[in-house]
């Protein structure tokens, strides 16, 4: 699977607006209402992982789990990091967890 370019990778976050690009990488924050919903939300998400043979890294501090993709196979983002990052968007949307306020916003 082929490195996105730059502009493949805007182009692409134009669909995933609590995306965001950082370095190689694309990263998610999502804050849930308690610890434990969160650690749920981790299952989801792996479960989905691993049926794609595709992981994330996850960031678990409290009841703010953040997401991290990056295809390290291929040293950068490729449309695989998007297709889990879309599972990811529908686990947390089925889920109660909400949205964590950009800095600034």
């Amino acid at each position: 699977m082929a490195v996105m370019d730059d502009d493949e990778i805007a182009a692409a976050l134009e669909r995933f607006p609590h995306w965001r690009r950082e370095g190689h990488t694309i990263t998610r924050p999502v804050e849930a209402p308690s610890f434990l919903e969160g650690i749920d939300l981790v299952g989801v998400v792996a479960r989905a992982a691993e049926a794609a043979n595709h992981h994330p890294d996850i960031d678990i501090r409290w009841r703010t789990v953040t997401f991290t993709l990056s295809t390290h196979s291929e040293g950068g983002i490729t449309a695989k990091d998007f297709a889990l990052a879309e599972q990811i968007d529908d686990a947390v949307s089925r889920a109660v967890a909400h949205e964590i306020d950009e800095p600034g916003e």
